[in-house]
């Protein structure tokens, strides 16, 4: 019969939140990545930047670089807490942005806005649980 300890019970919730962020981490970097991969490559994207009122490709060039970093920074484990805190600001301003534009522009389809919301927030919940204590 196995004796259940103090030190299992404590470790146990670090596990679940470990296994949780890096699910979700990996999963809204890769939507990212393959985001701003699209943003290079397809034209429907560059129709869809110009649809918003973006005529040069300025604006689409670097929101896939800045995604493209962004996600690098959030899934390499040896990045700084302070670099990682700033993509994840980032990346908020960039979903709440894209809300915005696609409630101004009448579009009906939010669900990849919905993934990328909740991925991000358990992301950044488990990251800050698995930060130790100063």
């Amino acid at each position: 019969m196995a004796v259940i300890t103090a030190m299992d019970l404590t470790h146990e919730p670090m596990r679940t939140y470990k296994i949780i962020f890096w699910i979700t981490t990996g999963l809204f970097s890769a939507f990212m990545l393959l985001s701003a991969y699209s943003y290079l490559t397809a034209e429907e994207m560059k129709g869809a930047f110009t649809s918003l009122g973006f005529s040069e490709d300025f604006f689409r060039i670097e929101l896939a670089i800045a995604k493209l970093l962004g996600a690098l920074v959030l899934i390499l484990p040896f990045i700084p807490k302070s670099l990682k805190l700033f993509a994840y600001a980032g990346f908020t301003i960039n979903i709440v942005s894209a809300l915005i534009a696609h409630i101004a522009m009448g579009y009906n389809s939010y669900s990849l806005l919905v993934f990328s919301i909740v991925a991000l927030t358990l992301s950044y919940y488990t990251f800050n649980k698995l930060q130790k204590p100063i």
